[in-house]
């Protein structure tokens, strides 16, 4: 093999071992910063060795010996707490002999959720959750991340320090909450993994409507999480909604790169595979017997769609009434506009409008570019094409989407022809 090739291999092996590392070292030495910072001597010692000996026939459990290893020459070198020291090292003395037995007796799923529950703390922001669960769980580089968000990689890396630092300093442990903090964290966590989606699935800036990696990598990091907790219906919920809008990707684009709305997709360029994953995953949420929760129930909307092959054969009327329940449960101005698309396609595109205009003065949705855009919407189907095209307008003057701008104003001119 060559140095080339190890060096492709090590890439592989870093992206599949990083999170399970940071996670087991982490539960070793209680600081996320410290871990990820053992992790990476680790790879570091691969790359130096691995071209020479080759790559282990087990390199995650070399990669975490190394790492225990580091653990343990740093606490001497900064004499840490003794105790620490001595169960590190009576820990690593019946350990090292034999690599492959190195992780056997961890349970390294309870470590990376250990980890989801970590980076996802309340205590930090939702721009820094992400951040941090894209670098530590998803194992992406800091660049990666900055050219996912188009954001600048000194503005990325400086979020990632900011929250490793409030962890250390809030003393979050490192551990699976259980109780009522256990629904909370999870929520959280919840929260991230769709930020992550959304921001993929709908760009909210550049010229890109999608960016593909991103939700690849919140439906990988849901499935690992639907793995370690089975028996909670709002992950299944989650990644059955990923799953199912997932599935239209390629759909969504026209041969100019222009986006295709939802009626008016080829269906046949659908995902069915990702379909059935979501139906399945929806089914698994339904039968665990509870009530459905925001993401399930979002998800059973999802399910209208997915499972209409012509867009006239979706049952709107059914989706109206599972909006109705998701208002109830989590009522808030996105989810009421929503709504009113929903009672538009079932009930009439005026019943729809006085639910929009009913929010015209909602504060949350001041810059908010599909308010305009719905209403601009309806407003077409009554035949009321001047207000119609002032709607378009403004929704185009909201946007930061350029390829989102562009089909704005196009609908705008068409107004006025």
């Amino acid at each position: 093999m060559t140095v080339a090739d190890t060096h492709r291999a090590i890439e592989a092996v870093w992206r599949i071992e990083s999170a399970k590392l940071v996670a087991g070292l982490a539960r070793i030495v209680r600081d996320i910063g410290l871990a990820e910072e053992l992790a990476q001597d680790a790879l570091v010692a691969a790359l130096e060795q691995w071209p020479e000996s080759g790559v282990p026939d087990n390199p995650g459990a070399w990669l975490m010996a190394t790492g225990k290893h580091r653990a343990i020459d740093r606490i001497r070198r900064a004499k840490l707490l003794e105790r620490k020291h001595e169960e590190l090292a009576a820990q690593q003395e019946t350990a090292v002999p034999d690599l492959d037995a190195a992780i056997e007796d961890e349970d390294m799923g309870d470590d990376l959720l250990r980890l989801m529950f970590t980076a996802c703390h309340p205590v930090l922001s939702p721009e820094a959750r992400v951040a941090l669960t894209l670098r530590l769980v998803g194992g992406l580089t800091t660049d990666e991340i900055a050219r996912a968000y188009l954001a600048p990689e000194a503005t990325v890396a400086q979020r990632i320090v900011r929250a490793k630092r409030t962890l250390a300093e809030a003393h979050v442990p490192f551990e699976v909450p259980t109780g009522a903090e256990r629904a909370a964290r999870l929520s959280s966590v919840l929260e991230v993994l769709y930020l992550i989606f959304n921001e993929g699935y709908s760009a909210t800036s550049g010229d890109d409507l999608m960016r593909p990696a991103l939700c690849e990598e919140a439906l990988r990091l849901g499935r690992i999480l639907a793995e370690l907790v089975p028996r909670e219906p709002e992950v299944h919920g989650l990644v059955a909604l990923m799953e199912i809008q997932a599935s239209r990707s390629a759909a969504r684009t026209g041969p100019s790169g222009e986006p295709v709305t939802l009626l008016d997709q080829n269906r046949a360029r659908w995902d069915w595979v990702l379909v059935g994953r979501g139906l399945a995953a929806l089914e698994r949420a339904e039968a665990l017997g509870v009530a459905l929760g925001p993401y399930a129930l979002q998800a059973a909307i999802a399910a209208c769609h997915a499972r209409a092959r012509t867009a006239e054969e979706t049952d709107w009327v059914r989706m109206a009434a599972l909006y109705d329940g998701l208002a109830q449960l989590v009522p808030s101005p996105v989810v009421e506009l929503n709504r009113a698309v929903a009672l538009s396609m079932a009930f009439g595109p005026a019943v729809g409008l006085e639910v929009v205009d009913a929010l015209t003065s909602e504060p949350s949705l001041k810059g908010y570019h599909l308010l305009p855009t719905v209403r601009g919407d309806l407003l077409v189907k009554l035949g009321r094409l001047d207000e119609a095209r002032i709607e378009f307008e403004r929704a185009a003057s909201m946007t930061r989407n350029g390829i989102v701008r562009t089909v704005l104003l196009e609908r705008a001119a068409a107004c006025s022809r």
